[in-house]
């Protein structure tokens, strides 16, 4: 059995929206390592006109939280990432390291509006590529303009983008149409990475399993090990990930 790989969390306390406290991320680190999660890519917001952690300062939490997991034995191995709130000026950010790339590769996780055109995104996305970077679209299921033309998604991912979808969203906690338009691209083999996207240790945890049975019995074993276990892992050693769907 392969051991589940989270590259989207809000954990770290205070960064942002996610945990409120030290407690609560204790609390979530508990739940994910019960759940079967090993490693972590802690990604709060980045996003302009907000008080946004340093990367110097977001390495240094996550740093301090290993010691405290280390002291308490939970089997779970963290790592530094932001989810990145696209702007022009993204680009210039990254080159002068005032942004976190995840786990100090190359990739970066990257959200935009859920009302943007789609042009926009597509471009955003190509600009981001053309600066050396690899995105990692966030939850592209949120998207309203690319959820109504299913051809964008196709686009996306044969440009080279790498799309993530919530577990919560393919088990139908945010709606039918979450639901539908994230089991349809696992039916097509369109998505790159399931993470959690967690926010709690209530409505929004860091848990992987059911959703990871799920996949495995619908839509193959080799398949969900890969978006659970195997792309995650190329995100660490900075490997190209293909659209090679098994």
């Amino acid at each position: 059995m392969y051991e589940y790989v989270d590259i989207h969390s809000h954990i770290l306390s205070g960064a942002d929206d996610g945990a409120k406290d030290s407690e609560m991320s204790m609390k979530m680190l508990k739940l994910a390592e019960e759940d079967g999660i090993r490693r972590i890519i802690l990604t709060p917001h980045n996003k302009p006109m907000h008080h946004n952690p340093a990367p110097s300062g977001i390495k240094k939490r996550v740093d301090s939280l290993q010691e405290i997991l280390d002291r308490n034995k939970i089997q779970i191995r963290l790592y530094p990432g932001s989810e990145l709130y696209y702007r022009s000026e993204l680009v210039e950010l990254l080159d002068k390291k005032k942004v976190c790339t995840m786990a100090d590769s190359s990739y970066i996780l990257v959200e935009f509006n859920p009302m943007d055109d789609f042009d926009y995104i597509r471009n955003g996305i190509y600009q981001l590529m053309a600066g050396g970077y690899r995105p990692i679209l966030a939850h592209i299921e949120r998207y309203s303009k690319i959820c109504a033309v299913y051809a964008h998604a196709e686009e996306l991912a044969n440009m080279g983008c790498c799309l993530q979808v919530n577990a919560g969203s393919i088990m139908g906690d945010y709606g039918y149409q979450a639901k539908y338009f994230t089991r349809r691209m696992l039916k097509h083999r369109l998505v790159h990475f399931v993470a959690t996207d967690a926010h709690d240790d209530k409505r929004r945890k860091p848990v992987l399993n059911e959703c990871a049975r799920l996949i495995g019995r619908k839509y193959g074993e080799k398949y969900a090990e890969k978006l659970l276990y195997g792309n995650p892992l190329k995100i660490f050693e900075d490997e190209f990930i293909g659209n090679d769907y098994v």
